[in-house]
């Protein structure tokens, strides 16, 4: 079999390894590993190309690693302000850009976004499958001067025109005070099945009410293997919030809308369990650290006992939910 044989039948069978795991202080990573994300700024973590910090705090104690396990031999890289792990299938890559030298975060996002579009043009693995975006003070400024709408703009004008399917992604809000767009995405030799919520109007087609330029990314990403990669999902039906102020009602809503569209993914792919069990990850972010402890006992009387969470102190893109859930969910 040749090279290329060998990579096409690889990316086309082995969607990567996600877990959850704490790492102790020093422990170096293992040299099968694509990335180890690492939440807070006290978190453990090799000094390692593969590290990604994010400067989310943990609630309730240390927050494990999330862990991205390659499926051969890995490669690592740097391209101007890209940093990248390869094997055949997959790559995950991260950048930051800061704001101060962009202008502010509708520049920083434009330039962040046209930067990787054109690194993902170059690269063997071309198609962008789930992204990642986190920074400060997502909802400050009011009507379409809020950082989250300026994201957005820069976002799609980064972005341009010519991507045939939204990645699947999460936005959320640090509280640093770091001027600082990180990004943090994975991609793949082969294109993914972009999914919709069939309970939500897809985020690239809101209405103006909510900004100059629409949310670009899909609810969820199904790769080969199976694995399911769904967007950071909150209490919203059809393009309206639901339930201000009410976590359990917010908590619930959320769940039903990650319900939807495991559904729909079970029924393109048999392989794919149609309920939550230990093949689940879920990053759970939380507004309001003072709702941590009643979060916790609803999470655990509504998810089974074996599926892996982490609970995150963060910022919404909306100012009225309360908290945000995205989810990892492969097959049973």
């Amino acid at each position: 079999m040749s090279s290329q044989d060998r990579a096409a039948a690889l990316s086309a069978g082995a969607a990567p390894r996600i877990e959850y795991r704490h790492v102790s202080p020093g422990e170096p990573l293992p040299r099968d590993l694509l990335a180890a994300v690492v939440f807070g700024r006290d978190a453990p973590g090799a000094h390692d190309a593969r590290t990604i910090r994010v400067g989310l705090e943990p609630l309730g104690g240390p927050a494990p690693a999330e862990l991205w396990h390659a499926s051969g031999p890995v490669r690592t890289g740097e391209e101007g302000p890209i940093r990248f792990s390869s094997d055949e299938a997959h790559l995950v890559g991260c950048l930051e850009m800061d704001e101060r030298a962009c202008g502010g975060l509708a520049g920083a996002a434009r330039a962040a976004y046209e930067t990787i579009r054109r690194f993902q043009e170059r690269s063997t693995h071309a198609h962008l499958l789930r992204m990642w975006n986190y920074f400060d003070a997502i909802n400050h400024g009011a009507d379409d001067a809020e950082r989250y709408r300026q994201f957005c703009l820069g976002r799609a004008q980064g972005l341009g025109s010519g991507i045939a399917d939204y990645p699947a992604a999460s936005a959320i809000g640090r509280r640093d005070g770091e001027p600082t767009l990180q990004i943090y995405w994975l991609a793949g030799r082969t294109a993914g099945r972009a999914l919709e919520n069939p309970r939500q109007l897809a985020a690239y087609r809101y209405p103006r009410q909510y900004g100059p330029a629409a949310p670009s990314f899909s609810r969820a990403m199904l790769l080969p293997g199976p694995l399911l990669l769904i967007s950071g999902t909150a209490s919203i039906i059809g393009h309206a919030s639901h339930h201000p102020e009410n976590l359990a009602a917010q908590l619930d809503e959320t769940l039903a809308n990650l319900a939807s569209v495991r559904q729909r993914a079970a029924m393109l792919s048999p392989g794919l369990r149609n309920r939550f069990g230990p093949e689940t990850l879920l990053k759970v972010y939380l507004r309001r650290p003072e709702l941590a402890v009643e979060l916790r006992t609803q999470l655990a009387e509504r998810l089974p006992r074996k599926a892996s969470w982490l609970l995150l102190q963060a910022d919404i893109c909306r100012e009225e939910l309360l908290l945000e859930i995205d989810c990892a969910h492969g097959a049973g």
